[in-house]
């Protein structure tokens, strides 16, 4: 994903591409929205996996939440994205990175840089997503069962700082980016839960960050696939701010603090003794990941790789409650 003098100078001196041939209206929303990257989405199954046994802790109400709360988050990552597009295209970073310089990067995945859908439709879309998101959120929270305030506070922050990412004050152009890809991943899973039980227990608390490690670590790659059309535009992305050994050892050091997370939460029984040797396949595909990348230099193939990561993971951590549960922890 990726001030005003660069929106007014950049945007018309690129010329989009044509697009191939006629699409859709609701297909060139989804592509806007990039519904098909669900990833994000996948926090629901770690939440329900930690309410759902013993089998009377879902209730008919919390699963209602749940539901609301997932439809929310689609319509506010939708609106993010949306956003997210309507500024890389203004100020040309993604006529860069989606151009013919780069042609493993779909660019139909950017309709307003292949000419098939217009800005000023693009910000209806992304804010009748983002209305939609508040209203639901609201009702999430009306369906609570419980409400302590961080819940409220985090919700608030997760809509109104989504909507900022890349728009209005533009958190990833300053600097954020890599830390607000965790801290949205975290709360994704963490507000719901704590909307259900009140709680937030460390072992959640440990996955919420496993989760948000997720999107990170295939945002990485994205960003070192970038890296020109960043600078061109002076998004501060690591990968922009670094050499290319620099970044390397960035990434490196990231996929490192990830598999010391889930090492240590074991060890001092955070988490379960047995949870390292749990995860042990999404680490060594981990460690895949960035030797495909950075010693064989396949940095597309390494992010793709990075999604199958992450679904791993989340597939181990819901098996992880379930094992939990089994074994009476």
């Amino acid at each position: 994903m990726t001030d005003e003098t660069l929106t007014r100078t950049a945007a018309p001196e690129a010329t989009p591409a044509a697009p191939a041939r006629p699409v859709g209206r609701l297909r060139l929303y989804a592509r806007l929205g990039k519904l098909d990257v669900y990833d994000y989405y996948l926090g629901v199954f770690v939440v329900l996996a930690a309410v759902l046994l013993p089998a009377d802790a879902l209730t008919a109400r919390t699963g209602a939440l749940l539901g609301v709360f997932l439809v929310a988050q689609v319509c506010l990552l939708m609106a993010l994205v949306a956003f997210d597009d309507v500024t890389g295209y203004r100020d040309g970073s993604d006529i860069t990175n989606y151009g013919p310089d780069h042609p493993l990067r779909n660019v139909q995945r950017k309709p307003l840089v292949a000419g098939t859908l217009t800005v000023p439709r693009a910000l209806r879309f992304a804010w009748s997503c983002a209305l939609a998101a508040l209203l639901l959120f609201a009702v999430a929270y009306a369906l609570a069962p419980h409400r302590p305030t961080w819940t409220a506070a985090g919700l608030a922050v997760l809509w109104a700082g989504a909507l900022q990412y890349s728009y209005g004050i533009k958190i990833s152009y300053h600097g954020f980016q890599e830390i607000y890809l965790v801290a949205l991943g975290f709360a994704l899973v963490i507000l719901p839960y704590g909307m259900i039980t009140g709680e937030a227990p460390g072992f959640l608390l440990v996955q919420a960050v496993l989760f948000g490690f997720g999107p990170l670590m295939f945002g990485v790659y994205s960003n070192t696939n970038d890296v020109d059309g960043d600078r061109s535009v002076g998004r501060p992305t690591v990968a922009a701010l670094l050499s290319e050994r620099g970044n390397a050892r960035f990434i490196a050091c990231l996929s490192l603090a990830e598999f010391l997370l889930i090492a240590v939460a074991s060890a001092v029984g955070v988490a379960p003794w047995w949870f390292v040797a749990l995860m042990l396949p999404a680490s060594l595909l981990r460690l895949r990941q960035y030797l495909l990348g950075f010693r064989k230099g396949d940095i597309m193939r390494a992010r793709r790789v990075g999604f199958a990561v992450h679904r791993v993971g989340v597939a181990l951590m819901v098996a992880s409650h379930v094992l939990a549960w089994g074994l009476g922890r």
